[in-house]
């Protein structure tokens, strides 16, 4: 995930955006909840406001503006319900954004609109930003691992308090999956490879049921191969991948300048010498950040390939 700070990172210092708001708010009819009941473990400052949002308008994505959100040091998780049939299945989703910001409708309101009308549960995480994983130093012109990495801790204890509350919300719990993009999608292959233990003591009963996702979706990713050119797996994924690694869908343009192919290529190739299921798509073109937003670009028909795999594995009808 190299670049000046990524595809969104950039629009901080090329891009247009409008006078930063506050604290971001889901839409009505939906609440944030804190994901951790008392003091966020490894907690960091953060330079700058907390928990700010900012409109970019420069660039576009499909010719409308996103929303991204940065500083945060309380993660927060909010639940959709399905719309219609439930099918049981739930998804937690994790937003991208170079482990510096999160695009928290691109790729985050957004594809709970979608996966909600599909029947499945949707929980959108608001993890912890900058510095909660691997990211790019532009001073040092190197990849950064934190000492702690935080937004794993986060995601871990998103999906143990998705199973904990799984029969008030009508989820089945055995029907738990995860899907990221860029960054997220990092987050979503080192939970799936980091689920036997936690990385944090834990808290409370939440922390009891198990953190292993049931299946894995995994769009544009990055950080998983180790340099440019390179089909070698990032080591601290490679060495935790064994045969309970869930189910896995990648996708990623051949164009994609900002996560290289090699990322989702390197992962799928550990994943099929581990003998877990995965599934592959690869596009010419497309480049990198455009979430669900629909193009000319085949590469954007993407949902309908994740509800067919989804079907498929037996995880919606």
């Amino acid at each position: 995930m190299k670049s000046t700070l990524l595809a969104f990172c950039i629009v901080l210092a090329f891009g247009s955006l409008n006078a930063q708001t506050a604290a971001w708010q889901p839409s009505l009819g939906h609440t944030q909840m804190p994901i951790w009941p008392g003091a966020v473990p490894d907690a960091l400052p953060v330079p700058g406001p907390e928990d700010t949002t900012k409109t970019v308008t420069e660039p576009l994505v499909a010719g409308r503006p996103w929303v991204m959100v940065t500083n945060v040091l309380r993660p927060t998780m909010t639940v959709y319900s399905p719309q219609g049939i439930n099918t049981g299945a739930a998804v937690v989703v994790f937003p991208g954004g170079g482990y510096k910001v999160l695009a928290i409708d691109l790729e985050g309101t957004e594809v709970c609109d979608w996966l909600t009308s599909k029947g499945v549960t949707c929980v959108l995480l608001k993890y912890r930003v900058p510095f909660s994983g691997q990211y790019w130093d532009e001073r040092s012109r190197s990849e950064v691992d934190p000492k702690a990495p935080m937004a794993l801790e986060d995601a871990q204890r998103a999906v143990g308090l998705v199973r904990f509350h799984a029969a008030e919300w009508h989820i089945d719990p055995h029907k738990v999956g995860v899907l990221g993009f860029s960054a997220g999608g990092h987050i979503a292959a080192a939970i799936s490879t980091h689920f036997a233990q936690r990385l944090y003591p834990a808290v409370d009963a939440a922390d009891k049921e198990s953190c292993r996702p049931d299946f894995a979706v995994a769009i544009y990713p990055g950080h998983l191969s180790l340099a440019d050119n390179s089909f070698a797996l990032n080591p601290d994924i490679d060495s935790h991948i064994t045969h309970n690694t869930p189910p896995t869908f990648l996708l990623q343009n051949e164009d994609d300048h900002v996560d290289r192919v090699e990322d989702s290529l390197s992962y799928y190739a550990a994943l099929k010498k581990a003998g877990v299921p995965v599934e592959m798509h690869l596009y010419a073109e497309g480049g990198h950040a455009f979430g669900l937003r629909r193009t000319n670009l085949p590469v954007t028909a993407w949902p309908q390939l994740v509800e067919t795999w989804l079907g498929r594995i037996g995880m919606i009808p």
